[in-house]
């Protein structure tokens, strides 16, 4: 499949990152350690309380409990072996686990954009249709739209590798990035890379614009329904737990839309790998803190929790 252009191929990659400036390397290393370990901390935290607790058995936290799952495993996916990256001298990574972290990371981040969107809904539905919520977000049509999210993720990513898989490298192995992501990969090939650059545009109108722009329009909907709250600390409590929400969704599809829809050639390189840290670590670091530790059915229900124990 790679033909005679890859002969030459060592079968790894170097990732560049900062590795000519040692002192921010290891600033983000310790920035990126305590990101990654309160990602576990407050989504397992997450998982584990509205599992054991009845009361937090609702949509909202079934979709919480994917996003929490999904923020997990989209971290560990790229964040242990890039720590080790910043630690270690060699910056080095093999061709499979290099392929297996671009597919893998393209595809949690998609279902990311879809199950944002689908929360937004949820948050839409509930705020705006409060009597005919239970029937709207039936467990049936909750487990379908999370399928749906992972299912479409998961398509994604397999139709954007395998496309991308297809073209030669030829003797090109340096990864200008912190980890293997599809646009520092589409800079290798040694041959035209449009078709590959429009399949990538389509996917990142359909999974971060398209998303964005519907994730915007419910929190309008939902903004002019807490207008009619009559309660003034009622109406400041739901704008500022909706516009805590709006500020982490802004940041996670800002910064992914900088650095999947600019043409990669043009991106700055520096600022696009900071960019990148942005919608991997620090967003999924915010989103428990964001959606439900500060949430006052979480403090009774963690309350309950430690009472039984």
């Amino acid at each position: 499949m790679w033909g005679h252009s890859n002969q030459s191929f060592q079968g790894e990659f170097i990732l560049v990152g900062v590795a000519d400036r040692p002192r921010l390397e290891m600033l983000l290393f310790a920035l990126l350690l305590v990101c990654y370990l309160m990602n576990l901390l407050g989504n397992t935290t997450i998982i584990v309380v509205s599992r054991l607790d009845p009361g937090l058995h609702t949509p909202m936290y079934f979709f919480l409990n994917n996003l929490s799952f999904l923020d997990i495993i989209f971290t560990t996916s790229i964040g242990p072996r890039m720590l080790v990256t910043f630690w270690r001298k060699s910056k080095a990574i093999s061709y499979g686990a290099c392929v297996t972290e671009l597919c893998i990371s393209l595809a949690l981040g998609s279902v990311e954009c879809i199950l944002l969107t689908v929360m937004a809904y949820d948050r839409y539905a509930a705020i705006s249709h409060p009597l005919q919520y239970t029937t709207i977000m039936s467990p049936s049509v909750c487990i379908t739209m999370a399928s749906v999210s992972w299912l479409s993720g998961f398509s994604h990513s397999l139709i954007q590798t395998v496309m991308t898989l297809r073209l030669p490298l030829c003797w090109r192995n340096q990864l200008d990035h912190f980890f293997c992501e599809l646009p520092s990969f589409l800079k290798l090939p040694c041959v035209d890379t449009s078709l590959n650059e429009v399949l990538l545009l389509a996917g990142s109108v359909m999974f971060l614009v398209v998303p964005f722009c519907l994730i915007t329009i419910s929190y309008g909907y939902i903004a002019t329904a807490v207008m009619r709250i009559q309660s003034a600390e009622g109406r400041k409590r739901a704008f500022n737990t909706c516009s805590s929400h709006l500020i982490v969704v802004w940041l996670l599809f800002g910064t992914a839309i900088f650095s999947y829809l600019l043409p990669h050639s043009n991106t700055p390189g520096d600022q696009g790998k900071i960019f990148s840290l942005f919608y991997i670590f620090f967003t999924t670091t915010f989103n428990p803190l964001i959606y439900t530790l500060r949430n006052k059915e979480v403090h009774k229900a963690l309350q309950r929790l430690l009472m039984k124990k």
